[in-house]
């Protein structure tokens, strides 16, 4: 089982995920120190607490992507601060850019032309 600072980190990540979380801030809610929370983090999780908040903000995006927003909205929504910043990490997460994403994964209404 994830160690209980862990688990604090991860769910205030979850609630917080648009917002610029500092390791500060998740040293605070776990009540350990920046390094040892990172140490025991990553090997939990499989992954450092920045790329994690990345990995849910790129899953917030694709969620509002298939809803039909538009690229740059679901990017600042994610918690992106630019559109260069969001399709750089969509691309590295999801493998095609945030656009790419959504004209091959969003449905056309029936009757449409594809």
């Amino acid at each position: 089982p994830a160690h209980r600072a862990v688990r604090r980190a991860r769910d205030y990540l979850h609630e917080h995920h648009a917002a610029a979380v500092t390791l500060a801030d998740l040293a605070r809610v776990s009540e350990l120190s920046p390094y040892h929370l990172t140490r025991l983090f990553t090997a939990d999780v499989g992954m450092p607490p920045h790329a994690y908040q990345l990995q849910l903000r790129v899953e917030h995006a694709k969620r509002l992507l298939l809803s039909g927003r538009p690229v740059s909205d679901a990017g600042h929504e994610a918690g992106f601060f630019d559109l260069s910043h969001f399709t750089r990490h969509f691309k590295r997460f999801v493998g095609v850019p945030p656009g790419t994403y959504a004209r091959k994964n969003v449905h056309s209404p029936a009757g449409s032309a594809p």
